[in-house]
């Protein structure tokens, strides 16, 4: 006699809620793979704070604070927009004097021309927009290596500041706007109000997102690991809007020196924006694939050419912003605006975050934190009394370090099999 056995199946299995110790042993396992995102990068500030905090306690004031902000906000600018040409494996080495060239624009349509400031940051942006595509061009048309290029172009445009200038004066920058972006402050209520904004939309964006993946039988992050990430931004920013209300005048009889700087919601805007055309549109995706492998992107129905082009529009785009903030920290602008160290800085600054100098692989946020890295340095050896040349030296060993990093878990990603 034959017995059927009939199995009940039932529904399909669904996948199990990752608990917070499978989460922190799968990120570890990335970690071990190569996929360690911006963590040299924390680590490295952490390390570099403490160390400065020990030495020069000076260090950990809200003025210095406040300055540290100032201080490196150009180049984390103009670094955001190299995260685009890196992400395609390409570079820009005429991003510093192209800031320099759209800040002598935007001097020169404010001061001497006399229009408003928003002609004259018009001006400045429009004036980055038609490098980009001059350089993209160049490149993805014409077919000439972007290091070639480029390189041109940091020779052309430091000809082409001098010559904006009157061949080496300068040109003061006095429209009271202007001058407000890095050198003023926020009232400190409307801090508090932007910070409990900001912690509001991220709060919301998280738990929607958790919501939408458990409605699709997605596997999600446990809501444990979602809630720490909101409570860690509202704590990193409730002690950073705290310190900066604090009075940093040395009279406050003359003047009240408190808030924190408008340069810091600039930043926080641009990096939100960038961060969801990479990572929310189409676009992004796009950048990501030809980045990764472009003539797989192009078998895919990606436009390579007009991905390309685009990237190195953006990156100057974002190096006029860096200049606009540079001619208003400084209150002018002069021959050596957008050179000097200006590019080297945000070189690093993209990389030492955590954006991969063979392409495929960064995040807008990599520009902020390398630029924190950078603006730490330089100012806590600024604080001990160190020469530039020291400065120099430190800072390029720190970015050795993280191309290093770099290679090293790129490597190790390809053993793993995880890219």
């Amino acid at each position: 006699m034959t017995t059927t056995v009939v199995r009940n199946e039932g529904p399909a299995a669904v996948e199990p809620t990752p608990t917070v110790g499978s989460h922190v042993r799968d990120y570890w396992s990335r970690v071990r793979g190569g996929d360690i995102g911006a963590l040299p990068a924390i680590l490295g500030l952490v390390v570099l704070c403490t160390v400065f905090a020990i030495m020069r306690p000076s260090f950990l004031t809200a003025g210095n604070f406040a300055n540290l902000f100032t201080q490196g906000a150009a180049v984390t600018l103009i670094a955001m927009g190299l995260i685009f040409v890196l992400l395609l494996g390409e570079i820009d080495l005429s991003a510093g004097f192209a800031s320099g060239v759209c800040a002598a624009i935007l001097a020169n349509v404010a001061t001497k021309l006399g229009y408003p400031w928003y002609v004259a940051v018009l001006a400045a942006i429009v004036t980055g927009v038609v490098i980009g595509t001059v350089l993209g061009f160049l490149v993805t048309k014409i077919g000439i290596p972007s290091f070639v290029v480029t390189l041109a172009g940091f020779l052309a445009f430091q000809g082409i500041v001098l010559m904006l200038i009157s061949g080496g004066s300068n040109i003061a920058v006095n429209d009271s706007t202007l001058v407000a972006i890095a050198n003023r402050n926020l009232p400190p209520v409307v801090g508090w109000l932007l910070a409990a904004v900001a912690v509001g939309g991220y709060a919301a964006a998280q738990l929607l997102r958790h919501r939408k993946r458990l409605s699709r039988g997605l596997v999600t992050d446990p809501i444990a690991v979602v809630l720490g990430r909101i409570g860690a931004l509202a704590l990193i920013l409730g002690v950073a809007v705290f310190i900066l209300n604090q009075e940093r005048s040395r009279n406050v009889l003359v003047s009240s020196l408190k808030g924190v700087p408008i340069v810091v919601p600039v930043i926080a805007v641009l990096l939100i924006l960038w961060t969801f055309v990479l990572h929310r549109t189409s676009y992004g995706r796009h950048v990501y694939a030809v980045g990764g492998n472009k003539e797989a992107a192009r078998r895919a129905g990606i436009n390579v050419d007009r991905i390309r082009i685009s990237v190195f529009v953006i990156c100057s785009a974002m190096a006029a912003v860096g200049g606009i903030v540079a001619a208003s920290r400084a209150n002018s602008v002069d021959p050596n605006t957008g050179g000097s160290n200006v590019l080297l800085y945000a070189v690093g600054a993209a990389v030492i975050g955590g954006t991969s100098l063979f392409g495929g692989k960064g995040r807008v946020l990599d520009a902020v934190l390398g630029g924190a890295v950078v603006a730490v340095i330089d100012n806590g050896m600024g604080l001990m009394g160190y020469t530039a040349g020291v400065k120099y030296v430190v800072t390029g060993v720190v970015l050795l370090l993280a191309a290093s990093v770099d290679a090293l878990s790129r490597r190790r990603s390809a053993v793993s099999g995880t890219r």
